[in-house]
């Protein structure tokens, strides 16, 4: 197994990461419910720092059928209230309102979006036949991972079920260029056990989302970190 031990980071760490890391052993594979007991005894910041996933898959994410992308809800939710814009017209319009979206529009949101970097907003969910006017806003919205897309249901007629969905804990996980998936699935104020539950959740989605083409090991490696905090190896047998 190769060495677990990070490359020499020259950038000095502060007292509080220090402490933490005082109780994390680097060259060791933890079972993830004695990692988050770990993190439960981790000195606090100041803010309720997110638990974060990192877990390098052994696919190619440059070939189109080696993609692992896909959303699950978290039982215990994510501990980030989600703000939802959704783009419909009429009825549609009117429904999304109903469901707690915090902005609807249409046409009138481009030049908003476009000319005032209005991002005040975590998830866009959009009516098929509104498709072509978000299209338009490809540029500015896919660097920032905002654009809507049918395979992670947020381009959808039911825009009931979608944001109940997203504001009671729904996330998506895609890979990066790195084919490595990067998510948070709670905060540290959860605890060991209900972040457990959200860990066990995501994983057995990634899992489950394997694609045919990929061969040899599926999951490399999987990590655990905090915002601010060391990072803990699972053991992902």
């Amino acid at each position: 197994m190769p060495s677990l031990e990070p490359k020499e980071v020259k950038m000095k760490r502060g007292k509080r990461y220090q402490e933490a890391e005082k109780l994390v052993d680097r060259k060791k594979l933890y079972d993830a419910k004695e990692a988050l007991d770990t993190i439960e005894k981790m000195p606090k910041t100041k803010f309720d720092e997110t638990v974060e996933l990192h877990v390098k898959l052994g696919v190619d994410s440059k070939q189109a059928d080696q993609q692992v992308r896909g959303t699950t809800v978290l039982p215990n939710g994510t501990g980030k209230t989600q703000r939802v814009l959704v783009f419909a017209k009429g009825p549609k319009a009117e429904e999304a309102t109903k469901a707690g979206a915090d902005f609807v529009g249409a046409e009138e949101l481009i030049p908003k979006i476009e000319k005032e970097n209005w991002f005040d907003y975590d998830v866009i969910v959009a009516t098929p036949d509104m498709m072509g006017v978000v299209g338009r806003l490809g540029k500015v919205l896919g660097p920032k991972g905002l654009m809507p897309n049918p395979k992670s249901g947020t381009v959808t007629m039911d825009v009931t079920k979608a944001i109940q969905e997203i504001k009671s804990g729904k996330v998506e996980y895609r890979l990066d260029k790195n084919n490595i998936v990067h998510l948070g699935f709670g905060k540290v104020s959860f605890g060991a056990d209900k972040l457990f539950e959200n860990y066990e959740t995501i994983m057995n989605a990634i899992i489950k989302a394997k694609p045919s083409a990929a061969k040899g090991q599926y999951i490399k490696s999987v990590a655990i970190s905090t915002t601010m905090g060391p990072s803990m190896y699972i053991d992902q047998k």
